[in-house]
């Protein structure tokens, strides 16, 4: 795809989403500078018209917009350390995971070199990226997005900012990967209770994935709930959530299978319980997740 007003970029690291971030940049257009510590890595983008830099100092000279896709925070100042003053008047977006904490102290590392920083976080896999199934949010100064966000959107069809707080792109993506471990872990659970029986996991999926939209449909209530402090009793309160908990646990140790994420999930519900909080609503689980158990 030709786009004349596409301006250059770099991209730091070609692992599986390396390589398709920056080949997403060059079906944009985009003269695209890449860098990896593994040379060989970047031949088949080189085919592909990716200039490849000798060093990451001469990486990051190439383009005012640098976006960095490594193993984690502690590769990135690995990588910030020996670059000087080269990132002075750039802005850096860094991909790699990490947490919100990780990405502030990043943050003040760029700034400390002259640089601006964008933290970004991907919640896609490599094959999706520069389509619109692909979603990355950021968060940093919004006149550094507004400035290269036509050449984020060429990465994904769900571009978003989420504020200027650095940290808000790595809390997004842990609350979304909290989301879908316990999304799996119950789908996986649900699966074994089945295996018990006979029962295909093949067979539990059409059901499996209606559960999953119908909680899904709760969501923008139990939203509501959560921001106002009040969790009425829309379909059925914690006590009858958690007399149901119990046969979920009697059925796993009847067939054999592991019982301890029921017995979990039905202990957090005692908590709430026990804290008065038994006629509410389920969203009132929200004040146990607040506060440690320690606590």
């Amino acid at each position: 795809m030709s786009n004349l007003d596409a301006g250059p970029v770099t991209v730091i690291g070609l692992g599986l989403m390396g390589q398709a971030l920056a080949g997403a940049f060059l079906r944009d257009g985009r003269p695209t500078t890449v860098w990896n510590r593994t040379a060989g890595k970047g031949e088949a983008l080189v085919a592909q018209g990716a200039r490849l830099a000798g060093s990451v100092g001469e990486a990051v000279a190439a383009a005012p917009l640098v976006v960095v896709c490594v193993s984690d925070h502690d590769a990135v100042h690995g990588l910030l350390e020996p670059l000087g003053d080269v990132l002075d008047g750039r802005v850096l977006v860094n991909l790699s995971s990490g947490t919100s904490q990780a990405a502030r102290e990043t943050a003040g590392q760029v700034a400390k070199r002259g640089g601006t920083y964008l933290a970004g976080a991907i919640m896609a896999v490599p094959a999706t990226i520069g389509t619109a199934d692909a979603t990355i949010v950021y968060s940093g100064p919004r006149a550094a997005f507004d400035q290269h966000e036509p050449a984020l959107r060429c990465l994904a069809g769900g571009t978003a900012y989420l504020g200027a707080d650095h940290g808000l792109a790595a809390l997004h993506e842990v609350a979304v990967l909290s989301l879908m471990w316990n999304i799996l872990n119950g789908f996986l659970h649900g699966a074994a209770l089945l295996g018990a029986a006979g029962v295909n996991a093949s067979a539990f999926v059409p059901l499996a994935k209606e559960g999953v939209s119908t909680v899904g449909a709760w969501l923008e209530g139990y939203a509501r709930q959560i921001d106002e402090g009040a969790y009425p009793a829309l379909d059925s309160t914690i006590d009858t959530h958690l007399a149901a908990m119990e046969h979920v646990v009697a059925e796993s140790e009847t067939l054999g299978v592991d019982a301890e994420l029921p017995r979990f999930v039905k202990a957090l519900a005692e908590r709430a319980v026990a804290g008065g909080r038994g006629g509410d609503g389920y969203a009132a689980m929200i004040e146990w997740f607040r506060t440690p158990a320690s606590a």
